[in-house]
């Protein structure tokens, strides 16, 4: 009885709950709704009266004193041109060697904090922490440029690191796996790049947001927990920006689907739990089961990490943030009858929350100067994105405050003027929220015109002359004034843009890349596959034959052909050596490699039933006829290598004695491996096994086309130190794979090594501990490659197979 009351009670209490958060969220939206009505009366009424442009030209004459500056001859002189800025390490090292670098970083990092932080610029707290960021930010590219370097800004590597100087490598290893989920499940309608993005910069907002609270007085093991559940919260949050705003604002669902998508997203915010998914009609189902079970995830991360008092808030802040774009995506092009109420006033609500919101995910308390700054900044930073994006918006029928006054100006005099009030909200903030602070000024001003300029420069002159004829024309004098700034105002560059279009441009040369290495992999293992079988002529004897068959049998399983397909990329594209000449190397490799396999695979060794999907072979046959089947295929291989004419004599012949001398090190290793059953090895100790079985492979197939084409002696070690390290994060990459792996997706049996008690880096490091030695040699090869005369596109992507493949 007890019982039944004490469910009774807690079913009433969850109902009282959930309708507390119905009635809080739709509280909650009504407060924010009638904010941005009052920010709205009283921006519009600014802009009727004009009150706002005496102080703005004022403020435009003090900016142009620094900004407009008389024609320098100098500026042609060699090295002193200003170069691209989309190049960025080129205009990195131009900016310092004209003494632009600190002011260029000053105004991009105290952007950032005004925009994202929410501070404001005139506190000593916030200036001295935007000066440590600028010596920081000023080595990173200095260093970047001594070395002569390009960065990789999202590069897998420089996020690791990032992750052991601050402690929370495991943090940066989930997230890096969910960022790979993340883009393998981005619908074919969605840009992928412009979502990966997205999200990548909400997680390092919220980094940012933590970064900001944290001192030098701050307790070590504080700062790892609160970093590790800032770049958790930031993908969990992140996560919304592709799957649901971008998700549902693009055509990957049908109208159905998305209003039943939308009603789960909704009843989530009010319910605190996401529902389960229902029967879902049409296409996409992977996709949505995909998104659904990562949102669930995410959301009740969220919910878990958040304290008590601040649950609500959360809700109620998502709930406002969710249901104003909501209101903003229903809008239809076609009604010509919205008021400018319902243009503004959703999206003064939706780019004030999307950053308010920040801080209720990391559960912080209430910051009244935060809140007023960052909800009266949003409508600035939308309008200038609504401007820039203008056309793309008016060709999907998206309905802006530029698209709507473009397509209803003549018809509707009533209409406000988006670019026009623009320019009210401008003078609002430099003025009534951050107090006419000469930083917040020049800051505020160089992000518009900046803003302009990459407009002029993106449209072409004639058409942004059109543009600003059609959104200038009420303000002649005004805009006199501000085509003067465009025309004549110099270092208004923002760091972030840059970084921006940097990023966008690199995660799409990386898909395109990997496409290639894909393709590649695919179409030389087809090749190989058909290279590979041993012809057998009517006068072999009966048991030759058979030792034929067997190895026929063997090369024949689903293999991956690592080796050779390295080996042709390595001699062929990279080196240049002809296809035809090669492929005796590239059959030695592979007939090699499954001679190695067939000797693993024995009673006496690892005693496998399995490999490459089917039966090992002395399953299929006994073990004498695999020890001799090969053997067999390492006589081959060495006459396939014999057989290399086209190449120098002298080369072919160290080929030989390379492959030989590795041949040895791979049976040593094997041998090393035997000895160890049973034992509990140290980490070195198993390194050096690893290296002997599996590394030596890989530095055979990157060295034998180096000595055929006969490249230096300095290359050839940077191609030793990859393969090392490479080999090593294969090596921990299966040991993970046997620890947890599905034997249906590898092909054998997971958990062989516990069950024949091998020592493992899973065994000697743990999960966690095998997963960072992974990464940290992953780095080490990534290096190696960085050192090669030449980018390899090829093995970066190797690289990221070989520590992210499932099998």
């Amino acid at each position: 009885m007890n019982n039944l009351l004490m469910d009774e009670t807690d079913d009433i209490a969850g109902t009282n709950a959930k309708a507390n958060v119905n009635a809080g969220a739709g509280e909650a939206y009504r407060l924010a709704e009638q904010k941005a009505s009052h920010y709205f009366t009283t921006l519009s009424q600014r802009l009727l009266k004009n009150t706002h442009m005496d102080t703005l030209a004022e403020d435009f004459k003090e900016w142009q004193k620094k900004h407009i500056q008389r024609f320098n001859w100098l500026a042609w002189l060699p090295g002193k041109r200003k170069p691209n800025s989309r190049d960025i390490q080129k205009y990195m090292h131009w900016l310092n060697m004209t003494g632009k670098l600190e002011d260029y970083l000053d105004r991009s990092i105290s952007y950032i904090y005004m925009r994202d932080l929410g501070q404001a610029l005139d506190s000593p707290k916030t200036q001295e922490n935007i000066r440590r960021t600028i010596q920081d930010t000023q080595k990173y590219f200095t260093r970047n440029a001594s070395e002569h370097q390009q960065p990789d800004y999202i590069s897998p590597v420089a996020l690791y690191r990032w992750g052991q100087r601050e402690h929370v490598e495991e943090a940066v290893i989930w997230v890096m796996d969910k960022l790979k989920h993340v883009a393998a499940n981005i619908p074919e309608e969605l840009d992928a790049a412009q979502a990966q993005r997205k999200l990548i910069k909400i997680i390092l907002g919220v980094v940012l947001h933590v970064y900001d609270e944290l001192t030098e007085q701050t307790p070590r093991e504080e700062r790892i927990d609160r970093l590790d559940a800032a770049i958790r919260l930031g993908y969990s949050y992140g996560l919304t920006y592709p799957f649901v705003d971008d998700l549902l604002d693009s055509q990957a669902l049908n109208a159905q689907q998305k209003e039943q998508y939308s009603a789960m997203i909704q009843k989530a915010l009010l319910t605190g739990v996401v529902p389960d998914l229902e029967e879902w009609e049409g296409p996409q189902l992977e996709v949505i089961r995909y998104v659904h079970a990562e949102l669930r995830e995410a959301f009740e991360y969220i919910r878990n990490y958040q304290r008590a008092e601040m649950q609500q808030t959360f809700f109620e802040q998502s709930y406002v943030f969710f249901h104003s774009q909501e209101i903003d995506r229903g809008k239809k092009i076609t009604n010509a009858h919205y008021t400018n109420e319902e243009l503004y006033i959703p999206i003064i609500i939706k780019s004030a929350s999307s950053r308010l919101i920040v801080r209720s995910v990391l559960s912080a308390s209430e910051d009244e100067g935060f809140d007023l700054r960052t909800f009266h900044y949003g409508i600035y930073n939308q309008l200038a994105d609504d401007f820039a994006d203008m056309f793309d918006d008016l060709q999907d029928g998206a309905v802006t405050p530029y698209t709507y006054y473009l397509k209803y100006r003549d018809l509707r005099p009533d209409l406000i003027n988006p670019y026009e009030l623009y320019w009210a909200v401008i003078s609002y903030l430099i003025h009534d929220i951050y107090e006419s602070s000469p930083k917040a000024r020049e800051v505020i001003l160089d992000r518009a015109i900046n803003g302009l300029k990459r407009s002029r420069e993106r449209l072409g002159q004639a058409k942004y002359d059109e543009v600003m004829g059609i959104f200038a024309a009420g303000q002649p004098e005004l805009n006199q004034i501000v085509q003067q700034m465009v025309r004549k105002a110099d270092d208004v560059d923002f760091l972030d843009k840059l970084l921006r279009d940097e990023v966008v441009q690199q995660l799409s040369r990386d898909k395109q890349q990997k496409e290639t290495f894909q393709n590649t992999i695919q179409t030389v293992r087809e090749r190989i596959n058909v290279e590979l079988q041993i012809s057998k002529s009517a006068e072999e004897p009966d048991m030759k034959t058979a030792l034929m068959d067997a190895a026929n049998y063997s090369l024949q399983g689903d293999g991956k052909r690592l080796r050779p397909i390295l080996t042709w990329v390595m001699g062929v594209q990279q080196y240049g050596l002809p296809e035809s000449s090669i492929m005796p190397l590239l059959r030695s490799m592979e007939f090699m490699h499954t001679a190695s396999l067939i000797f693993d695979d024995l009673p006496t060794q690892d005693n496998a039933s399995t490999r490459r999907g089917r039966s090992t072979l002395h399953q299929l046959h006994n073990s004498s006829t695999a020890e001799l089947t090969g053997l067999f295929l390492i006589q081959r291989a060495i006459r396939e290598q014999s057989s290399l004419h086209q190449f120098d004599a002298q080369a072919v012949l160290k080929l030989i004695q390379y492959s030989a001398v590795k041949a040895e090190d791979m049976c040593m290793g094997q041998a090393m491996d035997l000895g160890s059953r049973g034992k509990i090895l140290t980490l070195e100790e198993l390194n050096a096994i690893c290296f002997y079985k599996t590394g030596i492979a890989f530095e055979a197939a990157l060295v034998m086309p180096a000595i055929l084409a006969q490249v230096k002696d300095e290359e050839i070690a940077e191609l030793k130190t990859f393969a090392y390290h490479a080999g090593i994060a294969f090596q921990i990459r299966d040991d993970l794979l046997d620890h947890t792996g599905d034997q249906r997706v590898l092909g054998k049996p997971a958990g062989q090594d516990e069950r024949n008690n091998n020592s493992t880096f899973v065994s000697i490091l743990g999960e966690q501990g095998a997963q960072k030695a992974m990464w940290e040699h992953y780095c080490f090869a990534f290096d190696a490659l960085r050192r090669m005369p030449k980018p390899i596109p090829f093995l970066k992507h190797l690289l990221d197979y070989l520590v992210g493949r499932e099998r």
